[in-house]
């Protein structure tokens, strides 16, 4: 079974985001790539029953109105949308935001890379996991996986 349920990306930095969607085009990443500057824009999204539900959330930290800590505490106690990885994609590297990401749910911290070759080894790997992570079937709003030959 391949995931091919959309990835929701939160990343307020215009450079960072085209970077994230130019490795995923160099890597062609078949997910759709849903992209928000803030935590409350995103959360609009994920509350609208009409729009379809991400396989994986990449999440910056440090974004304005939310935070991505902020966004992050929400959606792990919202329980519609708690199934849904996230993964942080930050450049901090402070002990205290990644306790504070695993104190709340994160599924993973990732500092990002400062060159892009090294930036897509990185994407390439998370593009495995969430096109093999299979989320609970009887989650609000959550399609079923699509499966390849």
């Amino acid at each position: 079974m391949r995931n091919l349920k959309p990835i929701l990306l939160l990343e307020d930095d215009a450079v960072d985001a085209a970077t994230v969607k130019k490795a995923a085009k160099d890597l062609n990443v078949a997910n759709a790539l849903i992209h928000f500057v803030n935590g409350e824009e995103a959360l609009e999204y994920l509350r609208n029953q009409a729009n379809p539900m991400p396989c994986v959330i990449i999440l910056d930290l440090n974004m304005p109105r939310m935070n991505g800590i902020e966004f992050l505490k929400i959606v792990k106690a919202d329980s519609a949308l708690r199934c849904i990885p996230v993964i942080a994609i930050t450049t901090s590297k402070a002990d205290s935001d990644k306790r504070q990401c695993f104190d709340n749910g994160i599924a993973g911290y990732i500092v990002k890379p400062n060159n892009y070759d090294e930036f897509v080894k990185a994407f390439k790997i998370l593009n495995l996991y969430w096109t093999l992570n299979e989320l609970p079937e009887n989650t609000p709003n959550l399609p079923n996986s699509v499966s390849i030959p």
